[in-house]
C-alpha cells in the first residue's frame, strides 16, 4: 500500500518512524458529467481572472483571501516551516479507555506502518503496551494543512489511527429529539426486545453494497444494448399501523426469515392477550358450553335460595318456575 505521509510517533522520549497508509477504500461508482444532447464530456477549465487565460496545474498555488478581498500567497514552504511539533510527528498526549471516545468524533482511518527495521522494536513496544493496558492513545498530528486529533489502537498486529474531530466540531443534538413527551409501555418494550433478540447478530462480512451492484447491472445492460432491469416499486406508507401490531409483524417476519418454528411466535402474541381472562372456551370446547355453564350456575343459585325459604313458599313457586323457561324461549323466537 502506498503511504500518504511520512513521519514519526512521539512516545515520551521514544521516537518511532512510521508511514501513514489509508485503511479504507471507496468502492462507489463515479459518473462523468456529459452534454445531454450529444453525450460530449463536460470539463471544468481553470482561468486566471487577470490574464483571462487557461492555466495549468503547475501554475497554481495557494492563497488566503483577506476580509478586504486581498489575496495573500501561501507556499508549501511556509506551511512546512510551521513552529509546531506535530508538523511531521504524531505526538501522543494521553492514554484513555476506548469508551471515552465519542463515536461522533470518528473520522478517516489509517494504518501506521513501521518505517524500516530500526522502528520494529519501539513499534512493537507501543503495540503491546496498548494491548496490555486496554487503552487507546490520543495524539495530535498535522495533515493536509491542519492539525488534527487522532486515536491510536491495535488492529491485529498493526497500529491503526482514527482521525478525530475536535470537540467543538461536533454539533449538539438540539432540536433533533421529539418535542412532545412520549410514553412507551412495558408491552411495547417487551416486543422490541423480542425483535432485537430475533434479529440477533450479524457477521459484517456478509453485508454488501446492493445499490452498487444494482448500478453495475444497469451499466452492463445499457452497454450491451439491453433494457435495464426493472426495479420493483417501493411500498407506500399508507395507513399508520398500530405500534404493537407493527412490532408483532416484525418479530413474525424475522422469525420466518430465519426458518424458526411457528410455536415460538406464541411467546410474542401472548403479551397483548393478558387483558382477556377467558380460558374456559378452549378447555370446554366452545362458547355454547360456557353459556350453558353460566345458566346452570345461575339456576343452581336460584334453587339454593328457594330451598332456604319455608316449605310452603317453595311449593307454591314450583309451577311458575317450570313455565318461565317456556316464556323465555317463546320471546326469543319472535325476533327470528
Amino acid at each position: 500500500m502506498r503511504s500518504i505521509w511520512n513521519g514519526a510517533i512521539s512516545f515520551g522520549l521514544v521516537s518511532i518512524p512510521i508511514k501513514l497508509v489509508n485503511a479504507t477504500e471507496n468502492h462507489s461508482i463515479s459518473f462523468r458529467q456529459i452534454h445531454t444532447e450529444d453525450g460530449g464530456r463536460i470539463r471544468y477549465r481553470k482561468f486566471c481572472e487577470l490574464e483571462d487565460r487557461e492555466v495549468t496545474g503547475q501554475e497554481i498555488s495557494k492563497g488566503y483571501e483577506d476580509a478586504d478581498g486581498t489575496i495573500i500567497p501561501i507556499t508549501d514552504e511556509d506551511l512546512a516551516g510551521l513552529p509546531i511539533p506535530t508538523a511531521r510527528t504524531i505526538e501522543i498526549v494521553a492514554f484513555v479507555p476506548e469508551d471515552r471516545i465519542d463515536p461522533l468524533q470518528m473520522d478517516a482511518a489509517y494504518y501506521l506502518a513501521a518505517g524500516g527495521a530500526p522502528a520494529a522494536k519501539p513499534y512493537t513496544l507501543l503495540r503491546e503496551a496498548l494491548k496490555r493496558s486496554n487503552k487507546v492513545a490520543i495524539a495530535k498530528f498535522a495533515l493536509r494543512g491542519k492539525e488534527r486529533l487522532g486515536m491510536l489502537r491495535v488492529v491485529g498486529d498493526a497500529i491503526a489511527m482514527h482521525g478525530l474531530l475536535w470537540p467543538d466540531e461536533v454539533r449538539a443534538p438540539e432540536g433533533v429529539a421529539p418535542d412532545s413527551s412520549v410514553t412507551v409501555r412495558d408491552k411495547e418494550l417487551d416486543l422490541a426486545d423480542a425483535l432485537m433478540d430475533t434479529l440477533g447478530e450479524v457477521d459484517l462480512e456478509d453485508l454488501h453494497d446492493e445499490y452498487r451492484e444494482a448500478v453495475e447491472e444497469v451499466i452492463a445492460a445499457k452497454a450491451s444494448g439491453e433494457a435495464p432491469p426493472e426495479t420493483p416499486a417501493p411500498e407506500r406508507g399508507g395507513k399508520v399501523l398500530d405500534l404493537m401490531a407493527a412490532l408483532e409483524n416484525s418479530v413474525r417476519a424475522a422469525r420466518e426469515s430465519r426458518g424458526e418454528e411457528p410455536e415460538e411466535e406464541a411467546e410474542v402474541k401472548r403479551l397483548p392477550q393478558r387483558k382477556t381472562s377467558r380460558s374456559s372456551p378452549k378447555e370446554t370446547g366452545g362458547k355454547k358450553s360456557t353459556s350453558t355453564t353460566k345458566k346452570t350456575a345461575s339456576g343452581a343459585r336460584k334453587s339454593t335460595a328457594k330451598t332456604s325459604q319455608p316449605e310452603k313458599k317453595t311449593t307454591a313457586k314450583k309451577t311458575p318456575a317450570k313455565k318461565t323457561p317456556a316464556k323465555k324461549s317463546a320471546s326469543r323466537k319472535r325476533p327470528a
